[in-house]
This record gives structure tokens, C-alpha cells and sequence, in this order.
């Protein structure tokens, strides 16, 4: 027995069926996997704020009024300095593209994140040409509220 006999005689339809069937799901699941992976990166890139939340309740500091530098998270408060001497370095205006190369090559964790959270606070605010400058006066509530923070 040869050909499409043997194939019908040893249930080889069902078993083609089968295969194609599974092949075809792991595809679509493949593709729905795909299209929902850059969720998966934003949390990733928010880890911290989410770990933080669930390991204890973030308890207000009752000296420092609540209008010094309100949309600062903390974690970007640590890190503007680190991008502040960047910033200095390369000079003023600065291009954003520039700031992320410099960033990535210092080591310094989640720079695009970053770099959102700073144009979301206005510590960086654009200025002409597509180029960018350091807001001086957020700068200095920062200080103040780091300065605050050590003395306490």
C-alpha cells in the first residue's frame, strides 16, 4: 500500500489535522505574545515604584510641605544629579539624543524612563531647535528638598 492509501489506512488525516492545528495556534499565541510585549516592558521599566508600593506604604514627610517639586518621584530625585553633571558636561542646549547616548554609556538605570519623568516634572523643558535645556528653578527645589531630606 502506497501513496494516499497508506495515509487514510493508518489515520494519518487526523493526525496532519492535529499538527496543522497546533502549529496554527502556537502561532496565533506567538503573534497575540508579540503584540502585548511592550506592556511588558513598561512594567519592567516601573519595577521599583511597584515593588515599593507592595513592600511597605509610603509614609509622607510631615516637615517638607507637599508644593516643593510635587510630580518628583524620588527615585528620579537621586538620579537628576547624576544627569545634571551630564548635562553640564555636554553643555547647554543639549539634544535629547545625545543625553540618552551619554546616559547609556555611564551605566545609569532606565534612561529613557528617566528622561520622560523629567520632561513630565519640566526639569528639562525644550528650548528652540529641538534642543533642550536643565529648568534652573525645579533644579533648586530639589536641592532644597535634598537638603531637607539630610538634615532630618
Amino acid at each position: 500500500m502506497f501513496g494516499f492509501e497508506a495515509i487514510i489506512a493508518h489515520d494519518g488525516l487526523g493526525i496532519s489535522v492535529i499538527g496543522i492545528s497546533i502549529v496554527f495556534v502556537s502561532l496565533i499565541l506567538l503573534s497575540f505574545a508579540v503584540s502585548r510585549i511592550h506592556k511588558l516592558i513598561g512594567l519592567w521599566d516601573k519595577r521599583s515604584k511597584y515593588y515599593n508600593r507592595s513592600k511597605k506604604p509610603q509614609q509622607k514627610d510631615q516637615k517638607t510641605p507637599s508644593v516643593l517639586v510635587p510630580t518628583l518621584p524620588q527615585d528620579v530625585q537621586r538620579v537628576s544629579r547624576q544627569f545634571k553633571l551630564l548635562i553640564e558636561w555636554m553643555g547647554e542646549p543639549f539634544p535629547l539624543p545625545k543625553l540618552l547616548d551619554l546616559s547609556g554609556k555611564c551605566g545609569l538605570s532606565h534612561p529613557h524612563s528617566t528622561i520622560n519623568e523629567f520632561i513630565k516634572c519640566e526639569l528639562i523643558i525644550p528650548a528652540e531647535n529641538g534642543y533642550y535645556i536643565l529648568n534652573k528653578q525645579v533644579e533648586e527645589k530639589i536641592l532644597l528638598l535634598e537638603e531637607k531630606r539630610s538634615s532630618a
